[in-house]
């Protein structure tokens, strides 16, 4: 039968750990200190003088201020290493209490590894994190790291709190809803490889990221007023113009400002597909979801870390409500258009740098560009001189077009010119649609044009 621990090293581990307030760093320090006892000669625990017990233990290395973490913390935490015992008495609470510690460590931790296609049941903050910190802490989401380096995410994504002007989600998101607008119904049809499908969508399939294109003024504490100010008025004149259904300011408020059930004037002409889901004008399909900061010298400002935060909240938010599949999530300038020059890029926000593997999202710049691929877009000098050197999905939409037409044994040019047809034979299909529809395809044609 298994002796006991110690009441001796029992009381001397308790009273060195008295200063330790961090619950992981407590964790760590029991359990090390346990394991050398255990491996302990049974001999020391047999000595009859409690402070020669007590040297001894010093002396076979069982000092608890070794079991400790650096001063800075694994964890991030400051630890201030307690000196051992002078006088040993007997106490046993702290078996106890590590049993109880370590039990609700293992219990408390649901995991889940990797990010499954289709909609998040959770908002997994493991997909942003470095590979290590400065302090050498291990990545978030590392499945071996102590529970407070990774945190706990919620089981699902759920309304907490509904007040006048907010929502609380479970994943953190606070959604400001003092300037919410209604807007158009939500109605449209999607195209398949036979053209237009008869199913009428009111629920959005997508997600269009932007930038703002708005005065971006320094993070810094003397801005505060142009900072706040600036902000005001880019919601003002988004409400105006039902621009985007959210805005994520610097400071990482959300603020949802046309309704989700309706249109915003967002996407103007655009293409994007999915799994042989394909859409035209992306207003009525997509929720507009907008970081104020504005695109610059062929790249988009960075934007602050609390937008980084909000807006992968909002996103995963927003994918669990309306079961937005990944390969939907895109940003505007993957997928905006001018089709009277048959030419991409007409809107170039977020044509690069947008952190799809932070958000948990397929990277959308590696992908065959459809526009390219199935329409036969191209591009002109004044895109290669905002952008220099553009995306790999527009090389990736250029091959595929050129393996299509050696299968068929036709040149480059004359696919290109059937398939820029095709594209305009499907608008004037969707125009038409919608105009049956009481005189949307007006309205949509106005708001394309706009944006």
């Amino acid at each position: 039968m298994k002796r006991p621990e110690s009441p001796d090293f029992a009381d001397s581990v308790e009273r060195a750990s008295r200063d330790i307030h961090d619950p992981v760093a407590k964790l760590r320090f029991i359990r090390a200190a346990l394991s050398r006892q255990q491996a302990d000669a049974g001999w020391v625990r047999h000595v009859p003088w409690a402070p020669v017990r007590a040297r001894l233990y010093g002396w076979k290395g069982h000092n608890p201020a070794r079991s400790l973490p650096p001063r800075g913390g694994a964890f991030g935490v400051t630890v201030s290493a307690p000196a051992v015992p002078r006088g040993l008495a007997a106490s046993r609470a702290l078996v106890a209490v590590a049993a109880v510690v370590v039990g609700i460590a293992a219990a408390g931790v649901g995991w889940r590894a990797a990010r499954p296609e289709g909609p998040p049941v959770m908002a997994d903050a493991d997909v942003v994190a470095p590979a290590t910190t400065a302090n050498g802490a291990p990545p978030v989401g590392d499945p071996d790291a102590p529970i407070a380096a990774r945190g706990i995410a919620p089981s699902a994504i759920w309304l907490v709190e509904k007040g006048a002007g907010f929502e609380q989600y479970s994943n953190g998101l606070r959604i400001d809803t003092t300037r919410s607008i209604a807007g158009t119904p939500r109605e449209f049809r999607i195209f398949g490889e036979q053209g237009l499908q008869p199913e009428l969508h009111t629920r959005p399939i997508g997600i269009l990221f932007h930038t703002s294109e708005s005065d971006v003024w320094p993070l810094e504490a003397s801005f505060n007023d142009n900072l706040r100010g600036s902000s005001q008025n880019l919601l003002g004149y988004v409400r105006k113009n039902r621009l985007y259904h959210y805005v994520i300011d610097r400071f990482g408020r959300v603020y949802r400002v046309v309704s989700e059930d309706a249109k915003a004037n967002h996407a103007g002409h655009s293409i994007w597909e999915d799994d042989g889901r394909i859409v035209l004008n992306l207003n009525h399909a997509f929720l507009g979801v907008s970081f104020e900061t504005r695109w610059e010298g062929g790249r988009a400002l960075p934007i602050t870390r609390a937008q980084f935060s909000a807006g992968r909240d909002l996103a995963d938010h927003l994918r669990h409500k309306w079961g937005i599949v990944q390969g939907m999530c895109v940003t505007h300038g993957l997928t905006s258009v001018n089709p009277r020059k048959y030419a991409i890029g007409h809107h170039v926000d977020w044509a690069r740098g947008f952190p799809f593997a932070a958000f948990g999202l397929p990277d959308q710049y590696q992908r065959a560009l459809p526009s390219v691929e199935r329409f036969g877009f191209g591009y002109d000098e004044d895109l290669l001189k905002v952008m220099g050197d553009l995306w790999p999905g527009v090389a990736y939409g250029e091959q595929a077009l050129g393996r299509e037409a050696a299968r068929t044994g036709r040149a480059v040019d004359e696919l290109r010119q059937e398939r820029r047809a095709l594209y305009d034979s499907w608008i004037a299909a969707q125009v038409g649609d919608e105009q049956a529809r009481g005189g949307a395809g007006k309205t949509v044609s106005r708001a394309t044009s706009a944006r």
